[in-house]
């Protein structure tokens, strides 16, 4: 029998509750069972933590009509998971924790600060990465300090839109259409847009501002959308590349989850030295963020093919059958069991000591 205990967490308040849980079962899947009891966690959409007490409970979605409330406890002295059943309460002791969580309230350092409150390991990265990484304005100031290629940006609070002429006047000044407009804090590409005039930056700023209340305003690069894997802590390596190619115009939540016709390639062929860069600049942004574990870094490569840029962080990448960064590593002999091992054992490491 398995001596340590493992806790998944998945689903979440965010847009991106779904994806979550389909990465998490993935996750689930390849967990060496003789060294893990494995516990399941489910964060519903309205915040409340239940206990999944089967894998097909959590693949059929019944997990979320379940009774057994399952809480971590903060205290550093107890390490433990309560689980709620009507009057009696059950502690189990914990001894790491791999969070699935994509975007807010999961991949936004909240759940990593009370890890580290409650003192349990856990996969990924920490607080200030995940807050810095989650923030792609915040992504951009800091990436701004390495040097490394980006897209010209202007940042929008959602409070500025009361004067949508001042606000479209700043973007109009500084950036060219067509522009992408995106939520600061959003992932799995909910809420971007792309406006090619000012009709459509009005209705982009409006759409945006209902994901979040910073909003990043980005000049258009046209080229090829490439990724990377990193994975480690103290020692950190860069997987190969991988291409996207959109279904739709650009990588979409609905390109990305539900166009069948989007697809992904592992060591696309790219001009000479150009992965390299890719992967260089991969690791010289995961160790700028102050990253831990794994992230996803994604590239764009100019249609002339002779300029790498920047365009963002994932530090909770999606563990789906049709997400990269498992590809990735695939394609470097590292399989998902083995991944996912060397993730827990990241984890652990981070606390020897």
């Amino acid at each position: 029998m398995a001596e340590k205990n493992i806790v998944v967490i998945m689903g979440g308040r965010s847009s991106e509750h779904e994806v979550s849980l389909v990465s998490a079962a993935t996750v689930i899947e390849n967990i060496d069972t003789d060294k893990y009891n494995i516990i399941m966690v489910g964060i519903t959409k309205e915040g409340q933590w239940k206990l999944i007490d089967t894998l097909e409970h959590l693949k059929d979605g019944s997990w979320v009509n379940g009774h057994t409330k399952a809480y971590l406890s903060p205290d550093t002295g107890r390490k433990e998971l309560f689980l709620i059943r009507g009057d009696r309460v059950d502690g189990i002791s914990i001894d790491v924790v791999f969070p699935v969580l994509h975007g807010m309230n999961g991949e936004d350092g909240t759940l990593q600060g009370l890890l580290e409150l409650a003192g349990i390991p856990y996969v990924g990265c920490g607080v200030l990465a995940s807050a810095c990484s989650m923030d792609k304005f915040y992504t951009k100031i800091i990436v701004d300090s390495i040097g490394v290629r980006q897209a010209k940006f202007v940042g929008v609070h959602r409070a500025q839109l009361a004067d949508m002429d001042g606000v479209i006047g700043k973007v109009e000044a500084d950036l060219s259409y067509p522009v992408f407009v995106k939520p600061s804090k959003a992932g799995s590409s909910q809420g971007v847009s792309k406006a090619g005039d000012r009709e459509e930056l009005i209705r982009a700023l409006e759409l945006a501002a209902q994901h979040d209340a910073k909003i990043l305003v980005e000049e258009t690069i046209v080229g090829r959308e490439l990724e990377c894997a990193v994975l480690g802590g103290r020692e950190v390596r860069a997987s190969g590349v991988g291409e996207v190619l959109a279904a739709d115009e650009f990588y979409s939540y609905e390109a990305k989850y539900n166009n069948e016709e989007s697809k992904t390639i592992v060591n696309p062929e790219l001009p000479a030295g150009k992965a390299e860069e890719i992967r260089k600049d991969a690791v010289a942004i995961f160790r700028a963020l102050d990253c831990f574990g794994l992230s996803r870094v994604d590239f764009f490569l100019t249609d002339e093919g002779d300029e790498v840029v920047f365009n963002e962080i994932n530090t909770l990448p999606g563990f789906t059958s049709i997400s990269m960064y498992p590809m990735l590593w695939e394609a470097e002999g590292i399989d998902k069991p083995a991944l996912v091992q060397e993730l827990i054992d990241l984890a652990m490491s981070r606390y020897d000591g």
